[in-house]
């Protein structure tokens, strides 16, 4: 077993359901190269996604957990979009714990208490190959919009 001898600089994250755009990887990494900063989030961006793209449930829910990130933080995330980028030091600095639906919250948190410099950039965003485990199910709505909310509630008085 050969062991790495070097780590990567930048770490991304898209999801594996065609609903990304792999060619905007340059738009999210540039932030971070150009302006030093920690974190970038692909920002899906109303004019920019595909109609149909994001469900009501998934409009909703991005919108009150950035809304009281903001409230709570401060943040200026207008979206907790899984096509992201993030230094690889920082990514470790993190020590990321959920591995289900609130992974792209927790990083965000943990950023913001971190003091981490971030960005978001505008991308695409189309419709999903296939069903989400997610979206397309009431009871993974659910669970996604619990699991988000309790990652705020747990910063927000900790």
């Amino acid at each position: 077993v050969a062991s790495q001898k070097t780590t990567p600089e930048i770490i991304v994250f898209l999801d594996g359901d065609y609903s990304d755009y792999p060619e905007e990887l340059t738009k999210i990494i540039e932030p971070i190269i150009n302006q030093d900063m920690d974190m970038v989030i692909g920002a899906r961006d109303k004019k920019l996604r595909e109609s149909g793209s994001m469900t009501v449930p998934q409009i909703f829910g991005n919108w009150l957990a950035t809304s009281l990130m903001k409230l709570f933080f401060g943040a200026k995330f207008t979206d907790l979009g899984p096509f992201r980028a993030i230094k690889y030091k920082k990514l470790l600095e993190l020590n990321m714990q959920d591995k289900t639906y609130g992974w792209t919250v927790e990083m965000q948190l943990k950023a913001i208490k971190k003091r981490f410099s971030y960005t978001e950039v505008p991308v695409r965003y189309k419709k999903r190959i296939g069903v989400s485990k997610v979206s397309g199910t009431i009871k993974g709505a659910i669970f996604a919009g619990v699991k988000i909310l309790s990652w705020i509630f747990k910063y927000s008085f900790a």
